[in-house]
């Protein structure tokens, strides 16, 4: 196991760069990156200093707008060389992988603070979405599933599957919109908060009133993630479990005397749960930084789902790129955590030994 640890340690390493070395080449032909919105705004505003604070102010003193005549060519260089544009690609782009092997992620083009500084700054609202609505789903799906796949045909299943069906037909986000408008103020209750994690003035309040009031801002978004989420889960625990409940196991274990209980406990749970349980990583991943950025909009929740979006929107390339690279080396450790988790499982499974 240690060898196959290795070499899936090893192949990280060239499927991290070529990610990002392919996202990089796409940028170079994408229209409209921030030299072109910088000049747009000079062009239209004459006002840099709402965009880059006192460096972009005195940049702007430098030379005045000057209408149907164009910018100064010396403007216009000093705005490349203020976002790195005056070095060919090839150069900026091993200035960036130089300083990604150090986990240095430069500065933020539109926000003077480091991408790390925002990242972290982002991270709880992120986790608390995942974290809760992954453990939800979890939770709901597999004690549905397993009921589901030993009561198949009967009327609770039929039900049950008529709500999986909704619950994957309806997107999370519109969810979202009907849990406000029933209770949050809308045209209905007003019982949970509509925006933020925590109530203004909740520092000084004790830490048992803290932690109810964050649980209580939480309600609201986490139900929204886990409806779009629970519906594929339940139905491949379902799954799972019936092709196990035809095997020949099952049947020699019934005809042994075993009751419902042992047989699908003891015989089946682990074989059914494989791929389940394997998928846990690689789902919290999926749901902390791909399911997110609506409800964070709706909830007004400032996670990273919304920082990336403003990120591609402003084109503010620091925070895309970090935040691209921190995702792809999360989600590719979290498939060899996977891997792992398939030998905690099963211990019959042994990587070492596949051709």
């Amino acid at each position: 196991m240690t060898g196959y640890l290795l070499r899936r340690l090893l192949l990280v390493i060239p499927t991290l760069f070529g990610i990002v070395a392919i996202n990089f080449v796409v940028i170079q032909f994408a229209p409209g990156g921030p030299v072109e919105q910088m000049l747009a705004d000079l062009r239209g505003k004459g006002d840099l200093s709402s965009r880059l604070g006192s460096a972009a102010s005195d940049l702007g003193n430098a030379g005045s707008y000057r209408g149907s005549r164009g910018l100064d060519p010396a403007i216009v260089a000093d705005i490349k060389a203020m976002f790195g544009f005056d070095k060919p690609p090839l150069e900026r782009f091993t200035d960036m992988i130089l300083g990604y092997l150090r986990f240095d992620f430069g500065r933020s083009f539109f926000r003077d603070q480091t991408v790390i500084g925002l990242m972290m700054q982002k991270m709880p609202v992120s986790i608390s979405l995942g974290l809760w609505s992954t453990l939800l789903v979890y939770l709901i799906s597999i004690p549905l599933g397993i009921v589901k796949a030993v009561r198949n045909g009967s009327h609770f299943d039929i039900a049950t599957s008529a709500i999986v069906l909704i619950g994957y037909a309806v997107p999370g986000f519109l969810f979202a919109i009907l849990l406000v408008v029933l209770f949050a103020g809308g045209s209905f209750l007003q019982i949970f908060p509509l925006a933020g994690m925590t109530s203004e003035g909740a520092a000084t309040w004790s830490w048992t009133a803290r932690a109810l009031d964050y649980l209580w801002h939480m309600v609201l978004p986490t139900l929204a993630m886990v409806v779009g989420g629970f519906a594929g889960l339940t139905m491949l625990t379902k799954n799972c479990f019936m092709e196990e409940i035809g095997k020949q196991y099952t049947v020699t274990a019934r005809a042994k005397g075993a009751s419902e209980t042992r047989v699908l406990y003891g015989h089946m749970f682990r074989n059914a749960m494989l791929l389940i349980v394997a998928g846990f990583p690689q789902a919290f991943i999926g749901i902390l930084f791909t399911s997110a950025l609506l409800v964070e909009i709706i909830f007004s929740l400032d996670g990273l789902g919304l920082l990336g979006f403003q990120a591609a929107i402003q084109r503010d390339y620091p925070v895309m790129f970090g935040t691209l690279y921190i995702f792809t080396l999360l989600g590719l450790i979290m498939q060899i955590a996977g891997d792992l988790l398939y030998t905690v499982v099963d211990p019959r499974i042994d990587f070492e030994s596949r051709g």
